[in-house]
C-alpha cells in the first residue's frame, strides 16, 4: 500500500502540539510494519533538515496555484519526506498557523491550500513523481481540502485516483476562511453549499475533509463519540452523524523510542518498574532545577497548553489548599495570558513550593515526567492527549477527568489501591478535581500501594507498534471496496 500522509507539521522539524509527534511516529511505524508511506509537509523557513536530499521535482503553476517544488528527502531512518517548497508562502518565520499581516486569512489559506492540492497530484494518474499514493491520509484542517481535490478530479474524469483519509485530531480547530477565498482554492461551484464546505457563511477547510473523504478517523474511541453530540461538535456534529459509517475513532499512540524511561537521555537517571528507587533520582534532579525544597510531600507536574480546555483553572482553585497538605507543583506551558500571570502569581507567593516556566522546553517536559509523582490533567475535553499516556509510562499516576482519550487510557483507582492506572475525576467540576486529589494524597500516604500503582502504569503498552495496527486494517478494507460494501 502507498500512503502520502499529509500534515502541516511533524516533529522534530516543526511542532506546536501532539500532532507533531503522530506525525513523526505514525508514518515511522506504518514503515515499520510494511507499508510503502512518504511524509508530505511544506518546507518552512529555518527548517532544520536532516537526510540526504534525492531529488527536486517541479510542481508548474497551475491556474490560481503558485509554482512551487518538491524535495525529496531520504532521512536517517524512517519513511521519505517531500517537503512543498513555495517561499513566497512557506518563507515567513513564526508557527505554521498564523500569518502576520494577513487580516483575511487569504495567505495562510493559500498556503494550506497549495498544500491539499499537492497532495491530489501526488495522489493521481498525473503524479511528476513516479510514485502514486494509493490513499492520501490527511490530518486536521490545513489538509482538509485534500479530499475535496481529489473528489473533483476524479470527477472530472482523471483515474485513477487515491482514495482518502481525513483525521480529527482536534475538532475546535476548522479552518475557517472568508467564502471568498474559494475562487483562489479552486472549489467547484457545485462544492460552495451546505453540503460541501460552507460552514454559517464561510469556508471550512476541515468540513471538506470531512464532507468528500472516503473515510474519517479520530483519534480515540471516546472522541469519535463525543464529537457526534453537539456539546463537542462545534457545530458539525449533523455532519459527523451523517457520516458515522465511516467514522472511526482509532486510539494514538506515543513514540517508545523517545518516551521510554530506561533510555531518555533527557532525565537524570534511567529506571524501570523493576528500579523504580532510580525515579527518585529524578525527583531530585527536578526539585533542583525548579529550587524546590525538599519535601514528604507528593511532587505535582503539569505540561501542556494553559487554557481553560486543560482545566488550569480547576488546579489554581486548589493549589493553596494542596500546598497547605505538602504537594509542590511545577507547571510547564504556554497560553491564555490570564492564566499565565495567574501561575506566575502562584509561584511567586509559594517560591520553595511551585515553579512555572511560561514556554516550551523539550528537556524539561520529560523531567516533569520522569520526576514528579502524579501528573495533572484535568482536561475539559481531549481528543486524545499524550500526556497521560507518557506519565504512565514513567511510573507517574495522572489525575484525569473522563472524556476522549484519557477515558480510553487511563482507568480509576479501586478504593483499595489494588487496581486502576490513575485517578479520575468524579465530575467535570471543581468539586470532581478537588475530590480526586483528595484520593491522590491518601493514596500517597500508602507507598507500598503506591509503588504498585506505579508498577502497573508501567506495564501499559501504548506504543505506536500496537497502534498503527487499526490504521493499516483501515487502509486494507479502504482498497478493497469493504466500506462501500458495508454502506451499500
Amino acid at each position: 500500500m502507498k500512503i502520502l500522509f499529509v500534515t502541516p507539521e511533524c516533529a522534530p522539524l516543526v511542532k506546536t502540539g501532539g500532532l507533531g509527534d503522530v506525525s513523526a511516529a505514525l508514518p515511522a511505524a506504518l514503515h515499520q510494519q510494511g507499508c510503502d508511506v512518504a511524509v508530505l509537509m511544506p518546507a518552512y523557513a529555518d527548517m532544520h533538515i536532516g537526510g540526504v536530499l534525492e531529488r527536486t521535482i517541479a510542481l508548474p503553476s497551475v491556474g490560481r496555484w503558485p509554482a512551487a517544488q518538491l524535495l525529496q528527502v531520504r532521512p536517517a531512518s524512517g519513511p521519505p519526506l517531500f517537503l512543498l517548497s513555495c517561499p513566497g508562502l512557506y518563507g515567513g518565520a513564526g508557527t505554521p498557523y498564523a500569518q502576520p499581516g494577513d487580516p483575511q486569512g487569504h495567505v495562510q489559506a493559500l498556503r494550506f491550500g497549495l498544500l491539499a492540492h499537492a497532495a491530489a497530484v501526488v495522489g493521481s494518474s498525473d503524479t511528476p513523481l513516479g510514485w502514486q499514493a494509493d490513499i492520501v491520509h490527511a490530518n486536521d484542517w490545513p489538509c482538509g481540502l485534500a479530499p475535496l481535490y481529489l473528489h473533483q478530479r476524479r470527477a472530472s474524469g482523471k483515474k485513477p485516483v487515491a482514495l482518502s483519509v481525513m483525521t480529527i485530531h482536534n475538532l475546535a480547530f476548522q479552518g475557517l476562511f472568508p467564502m471568498a477565498a474559494a475562487d483562489m482554492l479552486d472549489i467547484a461551484q457545485e462544492h460552495r453549499g451546505v453540503q460541501g464546505v460552507e460552514f454559517w457563511g464561510k469556508l471550512s477547510m476541515l468540513k471538506a475533509g470531512l464532507q468528500f473523504a472516503h473515510a474519517i478517523t479520530t483519534v480515540s474511541p471516546t472522541y469519535a463519540a463525543e464529537i457526534q453530540q453537539p456539546h463537542l461538535g462545534f457545530g458539525l456534529d449533523g455532519v459527523l452523524r451523517e457520516r458515522s459509517d465511516r467514522l472511526f475513532g482509532l486510539l494514538n499512540g506515543i513514540d517508545t523510542a523517545v518516551w521510554n524511561p530506561r533510555c531518555d537521555l533527557l532525565i537524570a537517571a534511567p529506571f524501570s518498574a523493576d528500579q523504580l528507587d532510580a525515579k527518585a533520582l529524578n525527583k531530585k534532579a527536578l526539585r533542583q532545577r525548579c529550587g524546590l525544597r525538599p519535601s514528604d510531600g507528593p511532587l505535582l507536574g503539569m505540561v501542556g497548553r494553559l487554557t481553560a480546555q486543560k482545566g488550569v483553572d480547576f488546579v489554581l482553585a486548589a493549589a493553596d489548599g494542596l500546598i497547605e497538605r505538602g504537594a509542590q507543583l511545577v507547571v510547564l506551558g504556554s497560553g491564555d495570558a490570564e492564566l499565565e500571570t495567574a501561575l506566575s502569581a502562584l509561584a511567586a507567593s509559594h517560591p520553595s513550593a511551585v515553579h512555572v516556566t511560561l514556554g516550551f522546553d523539550e528537556t524539561l517536559a520529560h523531567q516533569i515526567e520522569a520526576g514528579a509523582d502524579c501528573f495533572l490533567m484535568p482536561s475539559r475535553f481531549e481528543p486524545c492527549g499524550l500526556n497521560q499516556m507518557y506519565s504512565q509510562v514513567y511510573g507517574t499516576p495522572p489525575v484525569v477527568s473522563r472524556t476522549g482519550g484519557l477515558a480510553d487510557t487511563v482507568t480509576n483507582v479501586d478504593a483499595a489501591l489494588t487496581a486502576g492506572t490513575g485517578f479520575v475525576m468524579p465530575s467535570l467540576a471543581q468539586s470532581g478535581f478537588d475530590a480526586a486529589m483528595d484520593g491522590v494524597l491518601a493514596a500517597w500516604r500508602k507507598p507500598a500501594r503506591w509503588a504498585a500503582l506505579q508498577k502497573r502504569c508501567m506495564a501499559q503498552d501504548f506504543g505506536w507498534g500496537q497502534a498503527a495496527r487499526p490504521y493499516i486494517d483501515l487502509y486494507t478494507d479502504m482498497l478493497a471496496g469493504r466500506l462501500d460494501r458495508a454502506r451499500a
